[in-house]
C-alpha cells in the first residue's frame, strides 16, 4: 500500500460529522468510505471503545480507507460491498442499533480524475463509469445495447437533459457504423447532437448525459429510498443520519424519504379522523446545510452539495 493515493476532498466535513455525532463510544457507519476523509474525522472524535464502520464497493477506496484509519484508536472495520446490503453487513458485524449513519452520495473526486475509470468527460478513456469494477455491466454495454427509446429515457430522466432525443438518435446513428469505445467518442457525439447555439452557454454540453449515464450503470438512484429506510431503522432512539446529495434527483429522494419517515399521519386527507396510527420515526433537523463560499472556492465540486439530517425518535 507504501504510495497509493487516493484523491478525494471531502465536502461538508466537519458539518456532516458534528451533525452525526454524539457519543465517543459508540457505534458508527460511514456507508461511503471514499478517501476516508469523513471516516477519519469521525474516528478522531471516537474513544477506544467506539466502533467505525465504513462500507464501500470501490477496491481502491477500501485499500485507501484501510490505509487512512490504519492509526485510529478506536475500533475500525472496513467492508467491500454497496451500502444497499446495510441491513445485512450490519448483521455480519453483530452491531445491534447504532449511533449514526452518513451517505455521501455521488461520484469520488478519484473516480472522476483517474483517466482509466471512464467518469470524466475531460479525459480520454475506456468507456466504463462503473463504480465497482467488478461489475458486470459499464458504460460500455449501456451506451451499445440501449434502444433509442431507453436512451432518451435515461438522459432525460436522469441528466434532465432538454436534448435527450436527439443525443439518444446521435448515439444510435453512430454505433450503426462501429461500436462506441471511449469517452472521447461519446463527447464528440454529444456535441454534434446538441445545437451549437445551446453548447455556447452553460456547463459542459456531456455533463448531465455522463451523470445519467453513470446513474443507471451504478443504479444509483433506485436504491436509495429502501436503503436510508433501513438506515434509520438499524439506528439508536436519539441516533442521527446524515446524507450529503450532489444533484437534485438523489436530494429529491432524500428529502421525500425523510418527510415520509417523519408523519405521524398517512391518512387520505379526506378522511376526517386519523385512522393509521402511524408514529413519526424522525425528527427532520433545520434546513439542509449548504458549503460555504470558502468552501466551494477551494473545491468547486461542491457547490452543489447539501447536507440533509434528521434525528430517530423513540
Amino acid at each position: 500500500m507504501q504510495g497509493f493515493e487516493f484523491e478525494h476532498t471531502s465536502v461538508l466535513l466537519e458539518e456532516s460529522v458534528a451533525g452525526v455525532f454524539s457519543n465517543p463510544q459508540g457505534i458508527y457507519v460511514d456507508c461511503t468510505l471514499g478517501g476516508g476523509g469523513h471516516s477519519s474525522c469521525l474516528a478522531a472524535r471516537m474513544a477506544p471503545a467506539g466502533w467505525l464502520i465504513g462500507i464501500d464497493q470501490d477496491a481502491a477506496a477500501i485499500q485507501a480507507g484501510q490505509q487512512r484509519l490504519a492509526e485510529a484508536a478506536c475500533r475500525i472495520s472496513i467492508v467491500q460491498d454497496n451500502f444497499r446490503n446495510l441491513g445485512a453487513i450490519l448483521d455480519r458485524l453483530e452491531t445491534g442499533l447504532v449511533d449514526g449513519i452518513l451517505f455521501d452520495l455521488g461520484v469520488s473526486s478519484h473516480q472522476l480524475d483517474v483517466a482509466e475509470r471512464g467518469f470524466s468527460y475531460m479525459q480520454d478513456a475506456p468507456l466504463d463509469m462503473r463504480m465497482n469494477p467488478e461489475a458486470d455491466f459499464s458504460a460500455y454495454e449501456l451506451v451499445n445495447s440501449y434502444d433509442e427509446q431507453q436512451l432518451t429515457e435515461v438522459i432525460g430522466s436522469y441528466g434532465e437533459e432538454r436534448w435527450a432525443k436527439r443525443i439518444a438518435k446521435f448515439i444510435v446513428e453512430s454505433r450503426k457504423n462501429a461500436a462506441i469505445d471511449t469517452t472521447r467518442q461519446l463527447v464528440d457525439i454529444i456535441k454534434k447532437a446538441i445545437p451549437a447555439g445551446a453548447r455556447r452557454d452553460g456547463p459542459h454540453p456531456a455533463k448531465r448525459t455522463f451523470q445519467a449515464i453513470r446513474i443507471e450503470v451504478n443504479n444509483e438512484l433506485g436504491i436509495l429510498r429502501d436503503t436510508f429506510i433501513t438506515a434509520v431503522e438499524r439506528l439508536k432512539p436519539g441516533g442521527r443520519i446524515g446524507i450529503i446529495t450532489f444533484h437534485s434527483l438523489e436530494d429529491r429522494i432524500a428529502k421525500q424519504t425523510l418527510q415520509e419517515l417523519s408523519k405521524s399521519c398517512v391518512c387520505p386527507p379526506q378522511l376526517p379522523v386519523c385512522m393509521c396510527n402511524t408514529k413519526p420515526k424522525v425528527k427532520v433537523l433545520r434546513k439542509p446545510t449548504l458549503p460555504s463560499l470558502a468552501e466551494i472556492e477551494h473545491n468547486p465540486r461542491a457547490r452543489s452539495a447539501k447536507l440533509r439530517l434528521a434525528e430517530k425518535l423513540s
